[in-house]
């Protein structure tokens, strides 16, 4: 993943529109999805609350009051201590919920009502570390503090509680391994991840 408190908002506001169009094939224009995408909304408003957490810690209460607002508004909710990668892309937006301790890598692929949770109440490291280019089908369940290796695939309404290997396609409840993703550079999104 590559580190973001080096780069301005502006280019990582900038980064996220071409995201959102390149991802979303009923993306228009820019100013389509800067006027009305939740999911864009969501991640921009958790670039500026992640930022006050992280580098303006007396800003905390702030933080955590700009992301309810965020939630408010788009359907998505995103603590302000998760770490969000490049080109991160949340289709639909809502009912999306990412936790605290969360880590999401760069180019990443999340849909609607799906969840980055913890299984604990304990402080501490509690919610998923997920690597670079994988995708979490609608409805994923992706819970505790595991690994989802780089390219990976979850599938729609797959519960994950174990670590999930590099380019494997994970399905089911409790979530399975049913193969190693396959990939055509025109279309990240294996099929069998919908099965």
């Amino acid at each position: 993943m590559s580190p973001t408190h080096h780069l301005s908002l502006r280019t990582l506001i900038a980064e996220d529109l071409e995201t959102a169009l390149r991802r979303d094939p009923a993306a228009r224009s820019k100013v389509e999805v800067a006027l009305l995408y939740p999911g864009v909304h969501a991640l921009w408003l958790h670039r500026i609350a992640h930022r006050l957490w992280t580098q303006m810690p007396a800003l905390r209460l702030l933080a955590r009051m700009l992301s309810e607002i965020g939630r408010g508004l788009t359907g998505v909710e995103i603590h302000p201590g998760a770490v969000l990668g490049r080109r991160f892309f949340i289709d639909h937006g809502m009912g999306v919920v990412i936790g605290e301790t969360a880590v999401v890598g760069d180019d990443v692929l999340m849909f609607h009502t799906s969840t980055l949770g913890g299984r604990t109440m304990n402080k501490g490291k509690r919610h998923p570390t997920v690597g670079d280019r994988v995708v979490i089908g609608a409805g994923a369940k992706i819970l505790g503090p595991i690994t989802v290796g780089n390219d990976a695939q979850v599938g729609a309404n797959a519960v994950v509680v174990k670590d999930v290997a590099p380019g494997s396609v994970v399905v089911g409840v409790p979530g399975r391994v049913r193969r190693r993703a396959r990939r055509a550079e025109d279309d990240p999104i294996d099929p069998a991840m919908f099965i």
